[in-house]
């Protein structure tokens, strides 16, 4: 996806997206859709969740490793599940 992004004023930037010809065309087929507003508020979405990740693991000591090990246990535990 290529974004281009074009300062309009202080509060707003107009951004252009590429989409693939598949997806504009079923795009088209809803007119009545403001798709402009689908993706600004998936942006607002997605940015929410990152924030609230972050402060949530501001001051966490929890890495990369702990996660894979982690992971490594749950997935012993589904396979003893399974045999």
């Amino acid at each position: 996806m290529c974004i281009h992004i074009t300062e309009i004023c202080d509060r707003m930037v107009n951004m252009t997206l590429s989409v693939s010809e598949q997806i504009y065309k079923k795009m088209k087929k809803y007119t009545m859709i403001k798709w402009s507003d689908v993706a600004r508020l998936a942006f607002e979405k997605k940015l929410i969740e990152l924030e609230l990740v972050n402060r949530l693991l501001k001051n966490s000591t929890f890495t990369e490793k702990d996660a894979e090990d982690i992971g490594h246990k749950i997935k012993r535990k589904i396979r003893k599940r399974l045999d």
